[in-house]
């Protein structure tokens, strides 16, 4: 299992090597959400987390405040790049992934 501090680091580096300024743990505070990001580009709102249950994310990240992170989403308002540790069996899969969720920001223009 990969933890708290390997994942955000590997996501902090990748994400910044796409062209990003990613200010990690990141105070997000919009619409009634507040919730601390491991990773965000408050430019061009591009960011991340990684869900732990080492780092209580499960507790932060409610149902109620996922559903409106998810809503800002589908608007195009803000790009998160959230996964589950249960869902990441090492770092090669989480790199993986990660790179896909920028490729597809990428196509749609919002990455160079």
């Amino acid at each position: 299992m990969v933890t708290e501090q390997e994942g955000v680091e590997l996501l902090a580096g990748i994400f910044r090597g796409a062209g990003l300024e990613i200010v990690e743990s990141f105070d997000f505070r919009e619409g009634g959400v507040v919730v601390s990001l491991d990773g965000f580009d408050p430019v061009a709102r591009i960011g991340f987390e990684y869900i732990t249950t080492e780092a209580g994310d499960r507790e932060e990240l409610t149902p109620a405040v996922l559903a409106e992170l998810e809503l800002r989403m589908r608007a195009e308002e803000l790009f998160l790049f959230l996964v589950d540790e249960g869902d990441i069996p090492d770092l090669a899969a989480l790199a993986a992934a990660a790179r896909g969720f920028l490729a597809l920001l990428r196509d749609r223009g919002r990455l160079p």
